[in-house]
């Protein structure tokens, strides 16, 4: 089992960055694919991006493509999702998730941490 708590969420100005941040307990977060989903209030949750174990493959939804990167150290049980020239329409809540099997391309994940609010205002 593994445990994730993100932060680094906030309240960001249109063409604004953040870099979230999820830190996950346990001994094997190497063993583990991990992703970034977002909920915006009345709508479904929406991938967002995903990497792989060792960080050497990563997915990222056609929207996300050139703004956001995520990226992991697993030395520090930690993954990033740093996002760049932020929209308003970007406002969500943001979800860190992990799986320990399939791979950056499956949406399907096991593990969840309980979100990061994220407000871009125009």
């Amino acid at each position: 089992q593994v445990q994730l708590v993100e932060s680094g969420g906030g309240l960001v100005q249109a063409g604004g960055s953040l870099r979230l941040s999820c830190v996950a307990s346990g001994r094997t977060f190497s063993n583990y694919v991990l992703g970034w989903f977002r909920q915006a209030p009345g709508k479904d949750r929406e991938f967002v991006a995903a990497i792989s174990r060792s960080g050497g493959s990563t997915y990222y939804a056609d929207s996300m493509k050139g703004r956001f990167t995520i990226s992991r150290n697993n030395a520090k049980n930690t993954v990033y999702l740093q996002m760049n020239s932020l929209k308003p329409e970007d406002t969500a809540n943001y979800y860190c998730a992990a799986k320990q099997g399939g791979t950056v391309v499956d949406r399907t994940y096991n593990y969840w941490g309980q979100g990061t609010q994220v407000t871009v205002s125009s």
